[in-house]
């Protein structure tokens, strides 16, 4: 069996790896227009803020590794253009322009994303630059050595994680968002409030529901920026970075492929797609949401791996199904710690469901012990079903790992009224005889 891999970030390595092991003896090829493989974009903050000292530690695989396993890994090859009803690609070489075709029986699509770039006066300004791999990450930092003022426009997880790495810095930052709350696609506002406060406290301008309307650069040839002017304000900045969000990097499977709107590769739950031979995994393509039972676009590393792993798997035969995703995920904000799985209330009222909440607060261990911290958890359940939809949580000891029993809950189908009596240990060190998680579903019983 002869198979392409088209990417090697999450889903390509992973799809790989999985791959070789059930079929050690397909020929796999592999085609990657960069020079790295398998880094971790969610350490890029990190890294910035010199929290990462040694950026090797981001990357968990390497051309070396899978050429070991036995993969034909081109690196700095562009695949340019696909046929996939005669099964064959053309790929450039873009270290000496070279031209070639190749052939498969099975194909993989790891293609990944994007960032979006918007059509926004000055654009192409220097030092507007955009988050999203380990070659931004290294021009981000060699950039913001010399820079003051920072601007980062889009405050969802990547923007903020940003801001507080270059505040820490010593820059002055500016968060600039059209919506009128950061993070607003994974946390309620009692949620948002807090984070802002933080940031707010430590010196970081919020500008939200802010539009950038233009960016202007310096008077000499130079083009660099220098202000961005917004649809309230205008921001002196000689950095400014794009986090507005990600597109699919699909183009090459227009009208062959069936998609999502956006250009996300349409996979069932074996991660195949419309034709038969080839499979896609991670941000180039669907997956199904469990809290909407429908498929959605939701680019997340974990998605990225476990849709890889199944793609691999899964290549000759079905054998293992997609559980599907509630999209959890959490982020450090200072001293917050905070995590979401599925719907907030706000989201799920605007597809029109008619949801309810449950909030837990309390301390999270006894008084008695010599510390404790206070935690706040959200529980988001339909009104009719009282199925669970969705959780937020927020504490200053890190309880994040929480909100993964509540990502559990839902895809299980659990009922907001089952948390009231499910068994979890007591032990001072750890909790109380009632754990929030319980707390939550005995606030709403009635």
């Amino acid at each position: 069996m002869k198979v392409v891999v088209i990417g090697c970030t999450h889903a390509g390595t992973a799809a790989i790896k999985n791959l070789k092991k059930l079929n050690p003896n397909a020929k796999i090829t592999v085609f990657e227009r960069n020079d790295n493989i398998s880094f971790l974009s969610c350490g890029i903050a990190l890294y910035i803020g010199g929290v990462v000292k040694y950026p090797k530690g981001l990357f968990y695989s390497s051309p070396e590794e899978l050429f070991e396993l036995g993969v034909d890994t081109r690196m700095k090859h562009d695949v340019t253009d696909v046929d996939v009803k005669n099964k064959k690609l053309k790929v450039r070489n873009l270290e000496n322009n070279e031209e070639f075709e190749e052939t498969y029986d099975k194909l993989i699509v790891t293609s990944g994303s994007w960032p979006i770039i918007p059509k926004i006066d000055g654009i192409g300004l220097k030092n507007i630059l955009l988050c999203k791999n380990y070659n931004h990450a290294n021009k981000i930092i060699e950039k913001s050595k010399s820079s003051k003022k920072v601007v980062v426009v889009g405050a969802g997880y990547i923007g903020v994680e940003l801001v507080e790495a270059f505040k820490e810095n010593g820059k002055e930052v500016v968060l600039v968002d059209a919506e009128k709350r950061i993070l607003s696609k994974y946390f309620d506002k009692e949620f948002t409030d807090v984070a802002e406060n933080t940031l707010k406290n430590n010196g970081v301008t919020i500008a939200t529901n802010e539009k950038v309307l233009k960016f202007i650069g310096d008077n000499d040839n130079s083009r660099i920026v220098t202000k961005v002017i917004t649809d309230k304000n205008e921001y002196e900045a000689d950095l400014v970075i794009m986090c507005v969000g990600f597109v699919p990097n699909t183009k090459l499977f227009e009208n062959q492929l069936e998609t999502l709107p956006n250009g996300a590769i349409k996979v069932d739950r074996f991660m195949r797609t419309s034709n038969k031979d080839v499979m896609a995994a991670g941000d180039c393509c669907s997956v199904f949401y469990n809290p909407l039972q429908k498929e959605m676009y939701i680019p997340l590393a974990t998605n990225a791996v476990r849709m890889g792993t199944l793609a691999g798997l899964n290549i000759s035969e079905n054998k293992f199904e997609h559980p599907g995703t509630q999209g959890t995920s959490g982020i450090k904000i200072y001293e917050n710690n905070m995590a979401a799985t599925g719907l907030t209330e706000e989201s799920a009222r605007s597809f029109g469901l008619d949801v309810e909440s449950a909030i837990a607060v309390d301390n999270y261990r006894p008084e008695f012990m010599p510390t404790y911290e206070s935690v706040t958890l959200k529980v988001i359940f339909d009104k009719k079903t009282r199925q669970i939809l969705g959780a937020q949580l927020n504490s200053k000891f890190d309880l994040t790992q929480s909100i993964n029993t509540l990502s559990v809950c839902i895809q299980n189908k659990m009922t907001i009224d089952d948390l009231a009596f499910l068994d979890f240990f007591f032990q001072p060190h750890y909790n109380k005889p009632w754990n929030f998680i319980n707390l939550a579903g005995i606030n709403s019983l009635k």
